[in-house]
């Protein structure tokens, strides 16, 4: 008997990410997000049994790339695509039928690094037992290394973000007990929700983001009725932590803000993409060292950009601190660009 799933366009709002890898926005969705649907109708299958399908067939992946011969490595390509998307569809399942799991999330994380190991290792393996090439071999230690540098410099990123945000959070409440200011929000936080806010072409949209502070300013500049107290309150105070790089590359707001409308994140080349360069694309088209090379190299570009990013935002950061200090300074930003 069938269960009760919601229509497609209800599981894809369920189940798909608001920002994600362009890979899986163009290439997985479109196929992961209904089997997502079917599953969940037809079967008892768990999102766990999904992770060890993914992992499974990524090995199969793996015995195909060890062969070396380029009919085993297009094949290969296939299956690590297909394992890719059983890979994505675990998360969603969970999503739409309420199953994951802690574990589950341990698990699909450690299978997708031994995935990349291993594939790594028979892929590059199998053309130095073709070629004799020992430039392989270092391949293979070159993609490992920079799969984990991905993973872990993602995870250190977001423990320092998470720890300004916890800093600022309380500096916001103790200020909000002695003179009873507003809520906080972060203008990342209402711009994810809301990737549509362009400050220069919408007024209208981006308006419910800004700031009390820069409405009321505006009011006073323009002699228009102040907003009302209770209604100001209720609007939170919005820290920007992204401003001075928004300052900086105003070019990339535009770009941002057409990746967000089509849920494609604006991390370009990350770890997904990585992959399939290195996994997908290479073994396909015959030509394993050039992709790897030119994949690797892109992925570094845009960590060396992240980081960068954090530096900045560490600045901004620091003047929030600061501005909690200083006598009649507000902890808000009056931009409102994403």
């Amino acid at each position: 008997m069938p269960r009760d799933i919601p229509p497609l366009a209800e599981v894809r709002r369920i189940t798909e990410k608001k920002r994600d890898a362009w890979w899986t926005v163009m290439l997985v969705d479109p196929v992961a997000t209904p089997l997502v649907r079917w599953i969940a109708r037809h079967t008892r299958a768990t999102p766990n049994q999904l992770t060890w399908g993914a992992f499974l067939v990524g090995l199969g992946s793996a015995a195909c790339f060890a062969q070396g011969d380029w009919r085993w490595l297009l094949l290969g390509a296939v299956l690590y695509h297909v394992s890719f998307i059983f890979d994505c569809m675990d998360g969603k399942l969970a999503r739409l039928t309420g199953t994951g799991s802690v574990f589950g999330a341990w698990l699909d994380f450690v299978f997708d690094r031994i995935r990349v190991l291993v594939c790594s290792v028979a892929l590059m393996g199998g053309q130095y037992a073709r070629t004799d090439d020992v430039l392989y071999l270092w391949l293979a230690l070159a993609v490992a290394s920079l799969d984990s540098l991905r993973y872990i410099d993602s995870l250190e990123i977001f423990k320092i973000r998470h720890g300004m945000r916890k800093q600022i959070k309380a500096r916001m409440r103790a200020a909000r007990k002695a003179e009873n200011q507003a809520e906080l929000a972060f203008m990342e936080d209402l711009l994810r929700e809301n990737p549509e806010a362009d400050l220069e072409t919408d007024r209208d949209t981006v308006a419910p983001l800004e700031p009390v502070a820069s409405l009321e300013a505006t009011a006073a500049d323009t002699g228009t009725a102040p907003l009302d107290a209770t209604a100001a309150r209720r609007r939170p105070a919005v820290v920007d932590l992204h401003q001075e790089f928004r300052r900086r590359f105003p070019w990339w707001v535009r770009c941002r803000n057409f990746l967000l409308r089509h849920r494609i994140r604006a991390h370009l080349i990350s770890g997904i993409e990585f992959q399939m360069g290195v996994f997908i694309i290479g073994p396909a088209v015959d030509a394993v060292v050039a992709t790897t090379v030119v994949s690797g190299a892109l992925l570094l570009v845009f960590e060396l950009a992240i980081i960068y990013k954090l530096l900045l935002s560490t600045r901004d950061f620091t003047r929030t601190i600061d501005s909690f200090e200083t006598p009649d300074r507000v902890p808000v930003t009056t931009s409102v660009n994403p």
